[in-house]
């Protein structure tokens, strides 16, 4: 395939943090800059963010080309209810966590092995009857997937997850 001398973008995953008004319609008008122009949302969370209530942190992961970002930032930042926008990605080292709720349905073999890899996984059990258990698992999106893709060996029902929320590291706020 021959290639022009623009350099050719690869699209990354991206972890964008964004303080708005917490009221009503203001999902919606975010979510929907994203659905409108084709952009897929991997994550969203969203949570209100200070005491009053007044302002809410959307945490959203996305993937695009370093241009397709900047027009998300941009777009993104000339929204009414939008105090704030950081590409977390981009701002320097940050922590990012998600949250996962696991139920497994065991047979006596598959016990042992669920417990095994709940284990290995820092997983807390939070839940367990005769031939099942709900697992909390905390930690990186990869981590989250690979405990899931292990428990569909020993049983794996359902699991629902939280999304993921970050934050950059060291002592400054957003």
């Amino acid at each position: 395939m021959y290639h022009t001398h623009k350099e050719v973008e690869l699209a990354a995953r991206h972890t964008l943090s964004i303080i708005v008004d917490n009221e009503a319609g203001v999902l919606a008008r975010v979510i929907g800059l994203f659905s409108g122009r084709g952009y897929n949302i991997e994550h969203l969370t969203v949570a209100p963010v200070d005491l009053s209530g007044k302002e809410s942190r959307i945490t959203v992961v996305t993937v695009g080309t370093p241009h397709v970002i900047e027009q998300i930032k941009a777009q993104l930042d000339r929204l009414v209810p939008v105090h704030r926008v950081a590409d977390l990605t981009e701002s320097g080292p940050y922590v990012e966590r998600e949250l996962a709720l696991i139920k497994v349905h065991c047979n006596n073999g598959e016990q042992q092995a669920a417990m095994r890899i709940a284990e290995a996984f820092r997983a807390k059990t939070v839940d367990s009857s005769f031939d099942s258990y709900i697992f909390e698992v905390t930690g990186k999106t990869e981590k989250i997937r690979a405990f899931i893709k292990l428990m569909e060996d020993a049983g794996l029902v359902e699991a629902v997850r939280t999304g993921v929320a970050a934050l950059t590291r060291g002592s400054e706020g957003f």
